[in-house]
């Protein structure tokens, strides 16, 4: 499944009321771990069919950054059933994205 790129208008129709659980991967062009992260967000969208994968361009919707109190970047944030389920805050390996979203 490809990774989605949400807006503030479809982040509560894709994440919060989405019947899967969503990674959001918070990034901005400009942020070089962000870009280390793209290609595992990728990879992991391929392997994994029952979660959905999702990205959020701080830098064009900041309400959603905001909302979700974003102070650093990439921050990846698990959803299940609209609730964050986990969090992981810059970059990190593969293995540890699988861990939080229980595909370890």
């Amino acid at each position: 499944m490809a990774v989605i790129h949400v807006t503030n208008d479809t982040f509560e129709e894709e994440v919060l009321n989405s019947s899967t659980p969503v990674l959001v991967d918070f990034w901005a062009p400009w942020c070089g771990p962000c870009q280390m992260m793209g290609p595992v967000i990728d990879e992991l969208s391929e392997e994994i069919m029952d979660v959905k994968f999702a990205k959020v361009n701080t830098d064009k919707n900041p309400e959603i950054a905001q909302k979700y109190r974003v102070a650093s970047i990439p921050l990846l944030l698990f959803f299940k059933d609209g609730e964050i389920a986990g969090k992981s805050i810059g970059a990190v390996p593969k293995s540890e994205v699988k861990k939080l979203i229980g595909k370890a």
